[in-house]
């Protein structure tokens, strides 16, 4: 029995009235017209086919994310708080703690777009236009690396982005094939009348089994000790010779206000780059030890080609080309796929370089 009655009482009225009948009959509500279910009926096909006209570009879906999801969703993608994260969690789903994102779980990209026509943003659902879900949908795949910074989406090019999960999802066909084996049972004879043994076990070292019992399998059953094997001696060999150790390392000098600050402006990173143990790359290479590396050397990231020439003409991180890549990325290598638009702040600069220093240690 429910501890509040009376709600339980109006949600049962309230199911009762829910059919168009009943609530003609009881003189409560009215059938919908077909004008209001067509405002809610925004289905969109895996296929795209039935997609609305409309397009948009990722740099337009930069400026109207910002204007209709960062609040919730982070100007990256990366959330905010307990809000969802949209980019990032590439090769997590097998993880204990998977990141499901559009980019690393969702399995078809109708159902992005269906969801952001359809439910954003939140407290105002459907008061985009068409171009602006066609400009947020191209700007969350850029967000994911899964489409170039020209990208334009729309109903001919929908079609052209495969989801990297989209075949991690299979056809629920259990009523098919589980089902009748659980319904079609039997209920008598179901068993041959006659049993017949047609093996028995055989224990090691039973005097009933006819077998002669290994000292390995007598020393298990307790009849005789096991046998002791005789110490192995080891050759000799001449004292190795202890390497002469490199000196370590002068380590940096840390402001450490400095880096806990930089610690909170590393928030806004964190949904592409990882750093401390156990770090892997993600929509962004791995940060350990970023001060003085090779720009576009971390192994096992895909740089851009922009990123990767940059390296090899001896670009390599440090205060000062860090420090103008925070402020404008896209300017500071023009053509690079980093999505995000740069610090504006020169203190917050200054802590995320810290910050980096001090896991670069």
């Amino acid at each position: 029995m429910s501890k509040f009655p009376e709600l339980a009482l109006a949600a049962a009225l309230a199911t009762l009235t829910a059919t168009p009948l009943l609530a003609e009959k009881l003189g409560i509500g009215r059938p919908a017209t077909p004008d209001e279910i067509a405002a809610w009926d925004l289905d969109v096909f895996p296929d795209g086919s039935n997609l609305p006209a409309g397009q948009g570009d990722v740099w337009t879906g930069e400026e109207v994310f910002a204007e209709y999801c960062a609040a919730c969703h982070g100007d990256f993608a990366e959330g905010v708080d307990n809000w969802p994260k949209l980019a990032g969690g590439a090769d997590t789903l097998a993880d204990e703690d998977p990141l499901k994102t559009v980019g690393s779980y969702w399995p078809y990209l109708s159902t992005t777009f269906d969801y952001v026509r359809r439910s954003m943003p939140f407290g105002n659902a459907q008061s985009m236009t068409d171009d602006d879900v066609y400009a947020i949908v191209a700007y969350i795949l850029y967000s994911n690396d899964l489409v170039d910074d020209d990208f334009v989406l729309s109903k001919e090019t929908f079609a052209d982005v495969v989801l990297p999960n989209a075949d991690g999802f299979i056809v629920d066909d259990r009523a098919e094939t589980e089902l009748p084996g659980f319904t079609d049972r039997c209920m008598a004879d179901c068993k041959p009348a006659a049993v017949e043994i047609t093996t028995n076990v055989v224990f090691p070292g039973d005097p009933n089994s006819g077998t002669d019992a290994t000292p390995i399998s007598q020393a298990v059953m307790g009849t005789a000790p096991a046998a002791v094997p005789e110490a192995a001696t080891e050759p000799e060999t001449e004292a190795a010779v202890e390497p002469v150790a490199e000196p370590p390392a002068k380590p940096m000098i840390l402001d450490a206000a400095l880096v806990e600050k930089g610690a909170k402006v590393f928030k806004k990173c964190k949904a592409c780059h990882k750093v401390g143990e156990g770090a892997r790359n993600g929509t962004g290479p791995v940060l350990n030890g970023i001060w003085g590396r090779t720009a576009g050397s971390y192994e096992g990231f895909k740089y851009s080609n922009v990123m990767a020439d940059a390296g090899g003409g001896g670009l390599t991180w440090d205060a000062e080309t860090l420090a103008g890549y925070l402020e404008n990325p896209r300017k500071y290598l023009k053509g690079n796929r980093m999505s995000f638009a740069g610090l504006r702040k020169e203190g917050d600069i200054a802590a995320i370089l810290e910050y980096l220093k001090s896991v670069s240690q």
